[in-house]
């Protein structure tokens, strides 16, 4: 009965990872243990479960409707387990998450931090990238992702906040010109974009109940958004930034806000993990503290105006 079970935690497995080697990283085993123990299964039952290519691992019609079984049984066989977790047991083993570069570094990277060091037998492999990752496909238990989610059926999320924006400069560049009071005084000032290749990201603002839409056309673009607020403490021009990166330049007053009764609608972020998967303590855990600790990471205290600058 334990070669049974055994070989349907691999399929599970390897269903949901879509990949053999990925299920044998999750499982502790080998490739070649995961793949036999797959291959025995399909030769108990009679049926083939996947389709195999060199470049991919698909559920065949028969597999997709044993997987829809088997997974939901586990899920309650190892619920069934966690009831002697509860209180004596503490998150351990390896967990893979993926966040954006610089909001990871700011408001991750320090929840994570206090977690392993809270958690000796926890181990955190956190994977910093702007670049859109898949979860299955990337071996991720979890990711964090700002804007707009797709609508995509394997994945479940949690909505962490938003991220404020803040139209911004630095008190040097507001004593050269004329502090702008609407919308439209920005054409006359210089602008600090942040892009990536020709698409340049647009300014949200919200003037008398409607979203307004600024796209700037400054002399100066970068796709960092740390260099831009640096050029801004320097004095090179506006910038429109989370408030979350430039909450200390402002209350140093290297920055000042402009305009803040138009702050646009901010960035939702969320935690992303895969749908039906059975979530380790220590993939609840890190979600449970990002639910928890983020939003007020988010909306950083930037009540800092010019009139105290």
């Amino acid at each position: 009965m334990s070669d049974q079970l055994g070989g349907i935690a691999a399929f599970v497995q390897a269903a949901q990872s879509a990949s053999f080697a990925l299920a044998a990283e999750q499982l502790g085993l080998s490739r070649s243990a995961v793949g036999k123990a797959v291959a025995r299964l399909e030769e108990r039952l009679g049926v083939q479960l996947f389709h195999r290519t060199t470049r991919s691992l698909r559920l065949t019609d028969e597999g997709a409707l044993f997987y829809e079984r088997c997974s939901g049984a586990l899920a309650e066989i190892r619920g069934a387990e966690q009831i002697f977790d509860s209180g004596r047991n503490e998150p351990a083993g390896r967990l893979r998450i993926s966040v954006p570069v610089l909001l990871g570094r700011h408001c991750v990277a320090p929840l994570l931090v206090q977690l392993a060091q809270q958690y000796a037998r926890l181990e955190i492999d956190a994977v910093f990238t702007d670049r859109p990752v898949d979860l299955l496909d990337d071996g991720f238990d979890l990711v964090v992702r700002t804007g707009g989610l797709a609508n995509e059926a394997e994945l479940k999320a949690r909505r962490l906040g938003a991220q404020t924006m803040v139209l911004c400069a630095a008190p040097s560049y507001i004593r050269t010109r004329t502090a702008p009071s609407t919308l439209a005084d920005l054409a006359a000032h210089d602008t600090l974009a942040y892009g990536k290749g020709d698409r340049i990201v647009p300014w949200l603002f919200t003037e008398s109940g409607q979203l307004r839409t600024i796209r700037t056309r400054g002399r100066l673009r970068f796709d960092d958004l740390e260099s831009i607020a640096a050029a801004a403490v320097g004095g090179a021009g506006l910038a429109w930034l989370p408030s979350w990166l430039i909450a200390g330049q402002l209350h140093a007053g290297l920055l000042v806000e402009l305009l803040p009764t138009l702050r646009g609608p901010g960035f939702d972020v969320y935690a992303v993990w895969p749908l039906g998967r059975y979530l380790p303590m220590r993939v609840r855990l890190v979600i449970d503290e990002l639910v928890k600790h983020m939003p007020s990471m988010l909306q950083a205290d930037i009540n800092v105006t010019m009139s105290q600058s």
